[in-house]
C-alpha cells in the first residue's frame, strides 16, 4: 500500500474515534466540534445512560460491538485468518455498572491503538486492505448510530 493511502486510512480511523484533529480546521465526515468521534461522544456518558434501551439496544452494546468487531480485525491482521466470532453474543449487553462501562471503554481504546499500530506494520494484501477498510466503515456506521441514540438518551 502506498504511504499516501496508508496515511489516509489512518486519518479516517483517527477521525472516527477521536474526531477531527485539534485545532479543528475541518472534518472529513464527523461534525466540526472537537471530540466528535466515538471516544468523545461516549466520554461523558454515565453507566446509567449507556444502559438505556433505545429500540432494543443500548449504547453500551453498540460500544462493545465496535470493540468486538475491531478485535476480530486485529486478530485477522495478526493471524491471517478470521477468528471464531459470535455476533449475536456481541449484542447481549443490556445494562452495565460503572466498572463494566469503564472496562468496555478501555478495551475499545486498546483495540483502536492496536489497529493504528498495525496499519503501519501490515504486509498489505487485498484481504487485509478489505478488513481494515471494513472496520473503518463499521466503526463510522456505529458512530452515527450512537449519535442518533443520544438524541433519545439526551446526555
Amino acid at each position: 500500500m502506498s504511504e499516501t493511502l496508508r496515511n489516509s486510512v489512518k486519518t479516517m480511523v483517527k477521525e472516527t474515534f477521536e474526531g477531527p484533529p485539534v485545532p479543528v480546521k475541518g472534518s472529513w465526515f464527523t461534525s466540526f466540534e472537537p471530540n466528535s468521534g466515538i471516544f468523545g461522544v461516549i466520554e461523558g456518558m454515565s453507566c446509567d445512560q449507556a444502559s438505556i434501551s433505545v429500540q432494543g439496544t443500548t449504547l453500551a452494546a453498540h460500544t462493545d460491538h465496535i470493540r468486538y468487531h475491531m478485535w476480530g480485525t486485529n486478530e485477522i491482521i495478526k493471524n491471517g485468518k478470521q477468528p471464531k466470532m459470535d455476533w449475536e453474543k456481541s449484542w447481549e449487553i443490556h445494562s452495565v455498572d460503572e466498572q463494566q462501562w469503564n472496562r468496555i471503554q478501555v478495551e475499545l481504546r486498546n483495540e483502536y491503538v492496536t489497529l493504528l499500530e498495525s496499519i503501519d506494520a501490515i504486509e498489505w494484501n487485498e484481504l487485509l486492505a478489505n478488513e481494515v477498510l471494513s472496520s473503518l466503515a463499521h466503526s463510522a456506521y456505529h458512530l452515527g448510530a450512537i449519535r442518533q441514540m443520544l438524541k433519545v438518551v439526551k446526555i
